[in-house]
């Protein structure tokens, strides 16, 4: 439970930061704070809003400023304390990116000053850069933590003796502009399904998330188009070696069901956040509550 002054800090941040405008959890679906219905998770396929957190947080925030009780200041506490615990799991695993520690490609990353241009946000060039280095790290954790027994072919892939992979095109999709001190953590998702796509191909594709830490929302998507290729014979392999494929199906059933864990994680919080609106602004008695909210 968070200490009721603590408590209060949090929210009257959170509040003075995002005072305007309305709410847009879903992509597909849109509610202001005005008593309305909260739109819920209808679809696997329907994205989280990139300012969830910040939205949830006004939510409670905006339930402060009209009164709670103990038990529900005591609930509101546990919300933010999970949302600062996991975030990166919410918005990343909410759509099936990876994100246990043997998946992470960069974990807390540094942004230094000296990757800012002249307009002192980071260099469109760094987050191609980002995205490189996640990729060879993504390619070792499989090798170190997950296909242990295939460990030397995994690694041997980052070279340029045998079979290897040649990034064939990026396309960086930016967020906005981050600005040094920061730090990323960034996260790989395979696409499409390799049962249906890859059976009799040399490539495949990534979607990478690059999470600005100090933002708390994805900073820019990479897609990355892969070719493995086979420096012997210089030229592509005819198919995507038995190892690889075993590995990415794995894989692909793992991001499925990492969608289906968060977003159910989200829909709980979805559920308790209107709780808490129902018991204090959202009530027919209700008054907003100016003086404890400014102590």
């Amino acid at each position: 439970m968070l200490p009721q002054p603590a408590f209060r800090v949090q929210l009257s941040a959170s509040i003075s930061l995002y005072s305007n405008g309305t709410r847009r959890l879903f992509s597909a679906t849109s509610a202001a704070l005005n008593g309305q219905n909260i739109p819920i998770l209808d679809s696997v396929s329907t994205p989280i809003n990139p300012r969830w957190l910040t939205m949830t947080k006004r939510r409670i925030g905006k339930c402060m400023m009209f009164g709670m009780n103990p038990a529900q200041i005591d609930e509101g506490g546990k919300i933010l304390q999970q949302l600062a615990k996991e975030w990166r799991e919410l918005i990343a695993g909410s759509e099936g990116f990876l994100t246990d520690k043997k998946r992470r490609s960069l974990y807390r990353h540094n942004v230094v000053w000296g990757e800012q241009g002249m307009h002192c946000h980071v260099n469109n060039v760094t987050y191609v850069r980002y995205a490189e280095t996640a990729r060879v790290n993504w390619t070792r954790n499989i090798g170190n933590y997950i296909d242990t027994a295939n460990k030397k072919e995994w690694i041997n892939m980052l070279g340029n003796t045998g079979i290897g992979l040649i990034l064939k095109s990026i396309k960086v999709d930016y967020k906005f502009p981050m600005e040094s001190p920061d730090k990323i953590t960034v996260y790989q998702k395979l696409i499409p399904d390799p049962s249906r796509h890859l059976s009799a191909q040399s490539a495949f594709r990534l979607e990478v998330m690059i999470l600005s830490e100090a933002h708390q929302r994805p900073a820019a998507r990479c897609f990355e188009d892969i070719v493995i290729y086979d420096y012997k014979k210089n030229g592509k392999t005819v198919n995507i070696p038995p190892f690889v494929m075993e590995q990415f199906e794995t894989m692909w059933k793992q991001q499925e069901q990492e969608k289906v864990n968060w977003r159910q994680q989200i829909a709980n919080i979805e559920n308790r956040v209107r709780n808490l609106e129902l018991g204090s602004w959202d009530r027919a008695d209700a008054v907003e509550d100016n003086g404890s909210a400014s102590q």
